[in-house]
């Protein structure tokens, strides 16, 4: 059983990007996405899981707002009002908070970011972390405009990378969402009203102490702050995409392998400068991320345990493969990587990860993880790759197949396994998913 959290929803921004849409005669989270203001969405996502306390901050053509939702009753909630006369900058309102939040920990949401969420899993993870601020995070298709956000193995937020930053450095598309769990005793620090920075003034401190966590989720979060934004939330809301993405729904993933199916098969790869990507990779995997697929990357990276690279090299791959990726509009949900090898008697090899492992291909342990971390319905998800390995993988966890004829184009022989389906590349291959 969860804690009792209230709902905060900053609703008093200019809206300045936003009025060609709104003439400047409604505030910006009062616009109508398929019949209904966009804060309404929001409060009807959040109290499905039993938050029915909301506190809005208005300013800009706040009255419009007060107008609209009352006391909230209409909408099976209790809303209370905090004017903001003058803006405060993105925390300088929640002083007003101390003496409306009676809660150890409250939602904070901006007015203009649209979502669907499992909060469950959300508040879940806020209270077993008993984190002091907790930032939902996760990948899209402009990280290179988005502020990044740098975690640590523990999920701890280290810094944020601000989108004004020059970045010449491979980063994991790692993006702040602009949603909060928080606890209530960060507005005790929060000594006398005036305008205030979230981040910079309130949660830089507390993650030098690592008290701030980042919570990732593949589901629907998208900033609606601009009219070509607002246009694609409402026309991907109409197609049952946020719905579909929610996490207390079975989901339908797409496993890729990596060489030869996203990056161009070169043998072992073991340095950055190795990475290529297949012609059509980012344009498949954005087609999965416009379908509401899980996009996930399963591979097998015994340069780790060949001593080759280590861990962290790796994951600088890894990282280059996610700019790749969102240079082009597209995002992987999560990528997980198995390091080891069973067979030893390489020269550089690293006795650690020369083991026999459950998550080496064609074994299935990468596969149950993301099951398990995402509620994947394996009856209804893929696995595309260029090696018999992965198609037995596929055959061992039950999904659906498709062996790709670039990289290994299944000439490995090292299983005698028939695939489900055959395409010449990822791309043909995502396109035949997206026809059934």
């Amino acid at each position: 059983m969860h804690k009792e959290y209230v709902a905060v929803i900053q609703a008093g921004g200019q809206g300045t990007r936003m009025r060609e849409l709104t003439k400047d005669l409604i505030p910006k989270p009062m616009l109508m996405l398929n019949g209904k203001p966009m804060i309404q969405w929001q409060i009807e996502n959040i109290s499905k899981y039993g938050i029915y306390e909301f506190v809005l901050i208005v300013g800009h053509l706040g009255d419009k707002i007060q107008k609209y939702f009352e006391d909230g009753k209409r909408f099976g909630v209790h809303i209370r009002y905090i004017e903001e006369s003058t803006p405060l900058g993105s925390a300088g309102a929640l002083y007003y908070l101390k003496d409306r939040i009676w809660t150890d920990n409250f939602l904070l949401v901006y007015g203009d970011v649209m979502f669907y969420l499992d909060w469950n899993r959300m508040m879940e993870f806020h209270e077993y972390n008993r984190s002091k601020a907790t930032l939902l995070v996760h990948p899209n298709a402009h990280p290179f405009d988005s502020d990044i956000v740098v975690l640590d193995k523990n999920n701890h937020v280290k810094r944020i990378d601000s989108k004004l930053n020059k970045r010449n450095f491979w980063y994991e598309n790692c993006v702040n969402a602009g949603l909060y769990i928080l606890s209530s005793d960060i507005l005790q620090g929060i000594e006398i009203p005036g305008k205030l920075d979230l981040e910079k003034e309130l949660l830089a401190p507390l993650m030098m102490q690592d008290q701030v966590y980042g919570y990732r989720t593949p589901e629907y979060v998208k900033d609606a702050g601009t009219p070509e934004r607002f246009l694609k939330v409402e026309k991907e809301q109409t197609a049952g995409v946020w719905e579909r993405k929610c996490l207390n729904r079975k989901q339908r993933c797409v496993f890729l392998d990596r060489d030869g199916t996203l990056n161009q098969y070169k043998g072992l790869i073991y340095q950055e400068d190795q990475l290529v990507l297949e012609d059509g990779a980012a344009e498949a995997v954005r087609l999965l991320n416009e379908e509401g697929y899980l996009a996930i990357v399963i591979t097998n990276q015994p340069v780790v345990a060949r001593g080759m690279c280590d861990i962290e090299d790796v994951n600088r791959i890894h990282r280059k493969l996610q700019v790749l990726l969102g240079e082009q509009g597209a995002y992987m949900d999560d990528l997980v990587f198995c390091p080891h090898h069973p067979d030893k008697g390489y020269p550089d090899e690293n006795p650690r990860y020369k083991i026999t492992c459950n998550c080496r291909k064609p074994a299935i342990g990468m596969i149950e993880q993301m099951v398990e971390k995402y509620n994947i319905d394996l009856s209804q998800s893929y696995l595309i790759g260029d090696s018999t390995v992965d198609i037995q993988a596929g055959v061992n966890a039950k999904v659906r197949t498709i062996l790709i004829h670039t990289g290994q184009a299944g000439r490995d022989g090292k299983f005698k396994v028939i695939p489900d389906g055959v395409a010449e590349d990822v791309l043909d291959a995502v396109r035949k998913i997206v026809e059934q």
